[in-house]
């Protein structure tokens, strides 16, 4: 639960409240419908949210900070860190479809912040809808609203009518009025990181909420892992902003690289004083993953657009099974694929994973110059699905495939000593090429094998010699090569 002052300086602060619900139950759709209720325009694009967003609207005079947390399962951790942080919960389920996994999920969170919430019965324009069997479904699942023997507000909503809209604001306000929520905003600000990304330009980008005090332009901020300098403050709907006060969320421009989410920030006199705070990097690692001998290891390096997109993701690649290949994160960072992520993909061989994030022009020329696997997705799913993929290509057993890329008529031996001697020959179909595997034919038939240890053209080592050319080999085998022999080059792949 957020902090509530109580100190003499303390004065109202406006109500953070985390939008809580399954996936596709209309909890950013619901959101839409406020900003449009109340004239607020986004810059988010549509479909799933991916990470989380926090927005402001004014109602009856009085400004709610919402946080919009992705309904999607991988982002289990960014869910409970929203209810941590606010004052009160939004719990969003579709009138048609009832209590869904994340549902569940959602009213556990709740539970364990201990925050009051409403629940918003959503789509309630959609036929099917049925209100009364989805306050009995809340019964089932442990949450007992009004007229259900219980104290929870329920609100039926319709983001596209805007029914209700209106009731659930004025429900938020008369809940927030009962917790007297208080802050001081003489103080320096504090707060915590709800996301974060790497802008290619910009540098580290934050999106910080404050909980006490207020951050200024220019303030020196700190967290465990950054330092930086708020040399731009932006509101959800970018406008410059010279301060952000207690409850309210901004985008902060200038930390020398992307902080964790969830980390606490606090505003510092220094640069110099914010990074005695810093944890070093190693300290902040995951320990090293153990395996068995017997298994097979798959490294990977991954680059998303967001901090809690990359969050999500590393804990659902770790919860994939391991016995038969382990999945070694090498490197992991929010921000575009880099050229340095290419070459550190060469020395580990190692697949490059994107989520949401670009490739850049030097990188994509070294990678398809050293032949490094990238590989990008818009679709957590199907990257996921991507490295199932990749784990049963690395399980199943390697075949040589046998390719044939030359012949060669013996025309002399030169040496002849135990398993080894020198031939002398000449190219009639393909290549001979230097450290190929030998089949040996007479009469057309089989009768040993070898390998070439040396290959010379003009009494000069060579790598390779062409057809019509003549060549001597350095052969050694099991068959003693003799004049007239056919010889055939293959490799193996």
């Amino acid at each position: 639960m957020a902090d509530t002052e109580k100190s003499q300086n303390g004065v109202a602060r406006p109500p953070i409240v985390v939008v809580l619900g399954h996936v596709d139950h209309g909890k950013s759709s619901l959101l839409e419908a406020i900003r449009e209720e109340f004239k607020i325009t986004s810059k988010e694009s549509g479909g799933i949210t991916q990470h989380i967003g926090a927005y402001v609207a004014q109602f009856q005079g009085k400004p709610i900070t919402f946080i919009d947390t992705p309904g999607h399962e991988a982002f289990s951790a960014l869910r409970a860190r929203g209810a941590d942080v606010a004052d009160l919960a939004i719990l969003v389920v579709a009138a048609g479809d009832g209590i869904q996994p994340q549902t569940k999920e959602a009213i556990d969170v709740i539970k364990k912040a201990e925050i009051p919430f409403v629940v918003a019965i959503n789509k309630i324009d959609i036929p099917g809808a049925d209100l009364e069997r989805t306050k009995r479904d809340l019964s089932g699942a442990g949450v007992f609203v009004e007229g259900m023997g219980g104290d929870v507000p329920s609100i039926g909503t319709s983001a596209t009518t805007k029914q209700g809209i209106p009731e659930l604001l004025e429900m938020l306000v008369l809940l927030a009025d009962l917790q007297n929520l208080k802050a001081d905003p003489t103080k320096p600000g504090l707060g915590v990181i709800i996301e974060s990304s790497m802008d290619s330009q910009r540098g580290g980008v934050a999106t910080l909420l404050v909980r006490q005090g207020t951050v200024f332009q220019g303030d020196v901020l700190g967290t465990k892992s950054a330092v930086g300098k708020a040399k731009i403050l932006e509101d959800f709907q970018g406008n410059s902003l010279e301060s952000v006060p207690p409850s309210f969320p901004a985008r902060v421009i200038g930390f020398e690289q992307a902080p964790r989410v969830g980390e606490e920030f606090q505003v510092f006199e220094s640069e110099e004083e914010a990074r005695k705070g810093v944890v070093e990097t190693e300290e902040l690692k995951k320990a090293p993953q153990v395996v068995s001998p017997e298994t097979r290891i798959l490294n990977l390096i991954v680059k998303t657009d967001f901090a809690g997109s990359l969050e999500a993701l590393e804990g659902m690649l770790l919860a994939l099974p391991q016995e038969k290949v382990a999945i070694r994160v090498m490197h992991s960072g929010v921000g575009d694929i880099a050229e340095g992520d290419v070459k550190m993909a060469q020395g580990s061989k190692a697949t490059i994973l994107g989520f949401r994030v670009q490739v850049g022009k030097e990188a994509l020329e070294f990678a398809e110059r050293e032949k490094i696997a990238i590989m990008t997705f818009e679709v957590i799913y199907d990257l996921v699905q991507a490295v199932r993929t990749l784990q049963e290509k690395a399980e199943a057993p390697e075949v040589a495939v046998r390719k044939e890329i030359g012949a060669l008529k013996v025309l002399a031996v030169f040496f002849t000593e135990k398993n080894r001697q020198i031939l002398g020959g000449k190219v009639t179909d393909g290549e001979v090429r230097r450290g190929a595997q030998i089949e040996v034919m007479r009469g057309g038939e089989v009768v040993g094998r070898g390998r070439m240890l040396n290959l010379q053209r003009d009494k000069k080592d060579t790598g390779t010699v062409e057809k019509n050319q003549e060549c001597g080999i350095s052969y050694e085998g099991d068959t003693q090569v003799q004049a007239g022999d056919e010889l055939h080059f293959f490799i193996q792949e």
